[in-house]
């Protein structure tokens, strides 16, 4: 007998769905279904997925598998043998690859089901999912406005409950700021605790694979499946895999939480500041210790980011030649042919950081632009070793506004650039760190446009309740200390939980 959903729903949660698979409260087949039927239903609207995976929610998955058949999705630049993997780019359109990444591997024998590949910024250039080759993703909470980049469509799918969890990756912030945009928890974990072996790369000593879900505790959950050492991945860290679930006790009384004087400064929105501010009352009412610490190099972030990261990309895309694999236009010579192909691959991002980067290395530049940036780099990280010396964690905002129009700074790159401004400096020094939703701020026409009108005017002019991200950033190898501080905000607020109208 069919299962009555609207009497007895199913859970949102991805350990209550693997915990209700293995009670057998339902089956693997029933909740595929429900989640393919969201997909069908709302997808069309949002754009989140590239494929949608032919499944039939059927399973031999072991009984001490912890996922039980539950479902994920991937974002499209983790190679998986059985899906395309296009990274949005045209220059792999159904592109199949004969192998899984190794996050994708521990995932498949954990037991989770596959529902597709999401969308995304092509080759996770991008700050706002519009650079995707297909089709741009939006906001589930104001489709006229992004999901945040590049991890646009595995925050989306998230917030509108079209997946319970996902995978994405982060290069700059390319996990935390879709989180922030779209009201979901994501987490960066420490650079080279998950495996990177089949991660399409672009930058090789920045990117990270970590989860996207509903609250700290998935995350947590997900994040014991994918940990630990590959000898695949030469930059896999060989250290212990914590029972990163076992250490959320809701407790954070004596917690010390720095709070650095530069991410409070210019060019952080007002309103966007005082929930933060708010959130960071709750944690001091729950027994945290806020110490205000410094990170004084914070300013060079993005401009070190994007010398350091366009370089790495100019080396990483030169595989995408023609000649292997993907598109190929034939042309009379080898080297034209090479020209045309990636002329007509690549999107204007990409092509803007493989020139940037290309010119960073370029004889003549290489110690004025890369080479300085790395030392800046090491600065930047002994920023954060310094203030770990007096805190356990750092508290910050994840973004310096909520989630912005689609179109509105695709003409401007440095505008766009700016978006990832509290970000960038956690990958660089290859720290973890978790955005968790703490709040929200009304956007409407009016309130964007006007400079000084009257409040309550504005008000009456409507608009989107849009999310606003926390960022916790940890010690090196302390996701532990994140996910615990993030688990007790999430235990007393709500924030998490809301779904948009839409999609309710």
């Amino acid at each position: 007998m069919a299962r009555d959903t609207a009497a007895e729903p199913f859970p949102f949660l991805l350990r209550e769905i693997a915990s209700g698979l293995a009670q057998g409260l339902f089956s693997p087949k029933e909740i595929t279904a429900h989640y393919r039927e969201r997909i069908d239903r709302y997808d069309g609207d949002l754009g989140c997925f590239l494929h949608v995976a032919e499944v039939s929610g059927d399973t031999d998955t072991s009984e001490c598998a912890p996922l039980h058949g539950a479902p994920i999705a991937l974002k499209d630049l983790l190679v998986t043998s059985d899906m395309p993997t296009t990274c949005a780019s045209r220059i792999l359109e159904g592109y199949r690859p004969p192998y899984d990444a190794t996050a994708v591997k521990r995932l498949r024998e954990a037991g989770a089901c596959f529902l597709g590949k999401l969308n995304m910024d092509e080759f996770a250039m991008g700050s706002s999912n519009e650079n995707s080759a297909f089709h741009p993703c939006r906001n589930p909470w104001d489709r006229d406005r992004v999901p945040g980049g590049s991890s646009g469509g595995s925050a989306a799918a998230v917030a509108a409950r079209l997946v319970p969890a996902s995978l994405g990756s982060d290069t700059g912030g390319s996990i935390r700021q879709p989180a922030s945009f779209c009201g979901v928890t994501g987490l960066k974990p420490t650079y080279g605790r998950v495996s990177r072996y089949g991660l399409v790369a672009f930058a090789s000593s920045l990117d990270q694979i970590g989860p996207l879900t509903i609250d700290a505790a998935d995350a947590a959950f997900l994040l014991e499946i994918l940990a630990g050492h590959d000898p695949l991945d030469s930059t896999s860290a060989s250290v212990p895999v914590p029972r990163f679930t076992e250490t959320l006790d809701g407790e954070i009384n004596g917690t010390r939480v720095g709070i650095p004087k530069e991410y409070f400064s210019e060019g952080l929105e007002e309103d966007v500041r005082e929930r933060v501010e708010e959130a960071l009352r709750l944690l001091e009412g729950e027994g945290a210790d806020l110490v205000e610490v410094s990170l004084p190099h914070t300013r060079y972030a993005v401009p070190v980011y994007y010398i350091v990261a366009p370089a790495e990309a100019s080396s990483n895309l030169a595989r995408f030649d023609g000649v292997r694999y993907g598109l190929r236009k034939e042309e009379e010579t080898m080297m034209e042919s090479f020209f045309s192909t990636r002329g007509a691959g690549f999107g204007p991002e990409v092509k803007r950081r493989i020139l940037l980067g290309t010119y960073a290395l370029s004889s003549g530049y290489y110690d004025a632009y890369y080479k300085t940036a790395l030392k800046v780099r090491t600065l930047i990280q002994r920023d954060f070793l310094e203030a770990f010396r007096s805190v356990d964690v750092i508290a910050t905002p994840t973004s310096p506004t909520p989630a912005f129009r689609a179109g509105e700074r695709l003409d401007d790159p440095i505008k766009m650039y700016l978006s990832d401004v509290f970000t960038i400096s956690v990958n660089l020094a290859g720290l973890p760190a978790i955005s968790i939703p703490c709040g929200f701020v009304k956007r409407g026409k009016a309130l964007e446009e006007r400079k000084n009108g009257d409040a309550e005017e504005e008000a009456m002019q409507g608009g989107a309740d849009l999310p606003v991200g926390l960022q916790l950033i940890g010690k090196p190898f302390d996701e532990a200390g994140i996910l615990r501080v993030a688990d007790a905000y999430q235990r007393r607020t709500d924030y998490h939980l809301r779904v948009p109208e839409a999609f309710s």
